[in-house]
């Protein structure tokens, strides 16, 4: 293909994220989600906005210092270009958000609940409030006035100062207060009025003159910064002496100092006080926004304590169910030896892994216990019975990922809880995180060597499963355990799996192998067959399988692709993408399962995966995708792949320039996050 002829096909990649941040904000708007529901979507659009900036702005940065010639490989975009884009559909984005938090504000005066201004007060609450801060919030505060002998402070990544401006004989001065701390609450309610509450910020800023009492206030905000969490910790430590731990430790203290990437504040400062204050954190006041909400929303939680009881606010309750095929008063070893497994978060419940850990713990017959562990839950039942199983003399390898980003701390922790009960516990490989979800359990029957594999789409989070759709299969298929074994072998041994025949393993086994799934679609159409790709992931930024999609497509293949993030693929386009099809599922769960599809019906050839279209995934983690047998889990897989096809409530579908629509949602509603049990021996796709 000529690259200027298929440029249009591509979508720049932060551009495209933050597109899909969006979509996570319209969850917030109409009529469609129960209030608290709306809340927690607009605190979800805040927090994914600070994450964005703080790691894809924030290496923009750095690569824009490195080059400034360096250009993305799809859109052809500079760093310096994807900064600039990036901020300006930011602020497009932001008026939108500040519009439903109007709305959702409304939403909750009609319920009784008020976030209220304190220049609304009555003289009754307004008094109150004045002798609420002298005793409860001044004595905690620490005020500074900038000046020679008392430079500007370092300001704390996402917390919230005020900031005022000070008339000054000489020159004007800049007086700042953090407004953060855990000795006083977030929300006040006023005496005359419970439900009617104020901000703790607001308060700091609104009795800033009794605070900086010597001097005329000129102005005042509330600010808060997002700065920089891009930090290469194969690039930053090259110490083998020292402790790994010890080195991600030191990783987590450096990224809290790094450099600022976004100032958010609250009221209209004069341009030479925002330049002054940039200068003096060193970020550019290009990139820096006003709000009319308040500049972050943890606050929503006390809310909907407030309203708990009022269930018409809240989605209806979904009770994870047990799958009907897995009867949890036998051996789960059995069972699986018997037939294929598959669990469907959060649907299912995790009760079933659960119980194969905590036979597998316990059974004379285990001998070891392998696991890859990505991002596990602070109080984690998973960690807790492999220590079981070490205590009781089993052979059990932790592979720990600590460079799971902002869930280092957590891992570190249980890396020396598991170590110190007998487990071992390596740390895979150089410049390559082990993002794969494998669990291999070996059995051995006298002379005879047995595995249980589970493989799965999701990390081993009790939290998240609750939260995250996901696939987990558990299989004693022989040939998957022992290429799972191998996987294991090799990275105990700092290796890459360099080949496979039945799992698509990263980085060597998985994206040539795809590439040889997608050509064998493009021949198949082209024998007068109908080539079909379906694929189910949450991002596609690989520019080789992006270009190959584009080769089937324009080779006849159908290709569905259901992509709940980044997509750089335009779908559409005469003669390059016009048999793709994109669509993104927004809902009540964060759609995190991926499947890769190819062929139709009973020939299909179906996996599920941990690895993204990314090529961070593809080429530079170690990942695993494993290919599905037992043909009722094969139908259950596609079936409910049709069904989210068909979805019309949560599904949008992508038009030009990477905008998302909602799909026609005239005659019969179709939810695909309304689980039924989905076994079928059939399927039409």
């Amino acid at each position: 293909m000529d690259k200027k002829e298929n440029k249009g096909c591509y979508i720049n990649r932060e551009l495209s994220w933050l597109r899909f941040n969006e979509r996570v904000l319209d969850e917030a708007a109409g009529k469609k989600n129960p209030l608290c529901e709306k809340m927690n979507f607009l605190s979800i659009y805040q927090s994914n906005l600070d994450e964005f900036y703080s790691v894809r702005i924030g290496a923009l940065h750095d690569q824009r210092l490195i080059s400034k010639l360096k250009r993305d490989d799809k859109t052809d975009m500079t760093a310096g270009e994807q900064i600039k884009a990036a901020v300006n559909l930011t602020r497009n984005i932001n008026e939108k958000k500040n519009k439903i938090y109007a709305e959702i504000m409304n939403e909750l005066r009609k319920k009784g609940i008020e976030v209220s201004d304190l220049k609304s007060l009555s003289s009754e609450d307004s008094e109150y409030m004045r002798e609420y801060f002298d005793s409860n919030i001044m004595p905690l505060l620490s005020p500074q006035v900038v000046a020679r002998k008392n430079p500007f402070p370092f300001l704390k990544d996402k917390e919230i100062y005020a900031v005022v401006v000070l008339e000054s004989k000489t020159h004007d001065k800049i007086g700042i207060v953090p407004c953060n701390s855990d000795k006083f609450k977030r929300l006040v309610p006023l005496p005359s009025d419970s439900r009617k509450l104020i901000l703790t910020e607001e308060m700091i800023l609104h009795y800033l003159p009794q605070i900086f009492d010597r001097y005329r206030i000129k102005s005042k905000s509330l600010i808060r910064i997002i700065r920089s969490a891009d930090i290469d910790i194969d690039e930053a430590f090259n110490d083998e002496e020292e402790d790994y731990r010890q080195t991600m430790e030191k990783l987590i203290k450096i990224r809290k100092r790094l450099c600022p990437v976004k100032m958010e504040y609250s009221r209209i400062l004069d341009e030479s006080v925002i330049v002054s204050i940039c200068k003096e954190i060193g970020l550019s006041d290009s990139q820096t926004f006003l709000c009319d909400t308040p500049l972050e929303f943890k606050f929503f939680d006390e809310i909907k304590y407030m309203i708990r009881d009022q269930r018409e606010n809240f989605f209806e309750r979904q009770v994870p169910v047990i799958p009907e095929d897995i009867d949890l008063t036998r051996s789960m070893i059995k069972q699986v030896e018997e037939r294929d497994r598959l669990i469907c978060l959060p649907y299912h419940s995790m009760k079933p892994f659960l119980r194969l850990l905590q036979e597998a713990a316990v059974d004379s017959e285990v001998s070891s216990i392998k696991i890859t562990l990505y991002r596990l839950a602070r109080n984690s039942r998973i960690a807790e019975t492999l220590i079981e199983a070490a205590e009781h003399g089993k052979e059990v390898v932790v592979l720990m990922e600590l460079r799971a980003r902002f869930d280092e701390e957590n891992n570190i922790t249980w890396s020396r809880r598991l170590e110190e009960a007998g487990c071992r516990v390596v740390y895979g490989l150089d410049n390559i995180k082990v993002h794969s979800k494998l669990c291999l359990i070996t059995c051995q029957d006298g002379e005879q060597i047995k595995y249980i594999t589970q493989i799965g789409t999701g990390n081993y989070n009790e939290n998240t499963a609750k939260l995250y759709t996901d696939f987990s299969l558990l299989t004693a298929k022989e040939s998957i355990g022992a290429e799972a074994a191998t996987l294991f072998r090799n990275l105990c041994m700092s290796q890459v799996t360099e080949e496979t025949k039945e799992l698509l393993v990263a980085p060597l086994c998985m994206r040539s192998k795809i590439l040889t799934l997608i050509q064998e679609q493009i021949d198949s159409s082209q024998a007068g067959e109908r080539g079909y790709i379906g694929i189910k992931i949450n991002s596609i930024t690989d520019k080789i399988i992006i270009d190959k999609l584009i080769e089937a497509s324009q080779g006849g293949v159908k290709i569905d692709l259901i992509v709940r993030g980044i997509c750089c693929l335009q779908s559409g386009i005469k003669g390059f993408t016009d048999n793709i099809r994109v669509i993104s599922i927004v809902g009540r769960y964060l759609e995190h399962s991926r499947v890769y599809i190819f062929g139709r019906g009973s020939s299909a050839r179906v996996y599920i995966s941990s690895a993204d279209f990314m090529t961070r995934n593809t080429v530079r983690r170690v990942e695993a995708a494993v290919p599905i047998y037992d043909v009722r889990i094969k139908n259950t897989v596609l079936s409910m792949f049709e069904r989210m096809l068909k979805d019309n409530v949560n599904a949008r579908i992508q038009i030009q320039n990477g905008k998302y629509e909602m799909k026609n949602t005239k005659g019969r509603k179709v939810n695909s996050q309304l689980f039924r049990e989905p076994m079928k021996s059939e399927c039409k796709i």
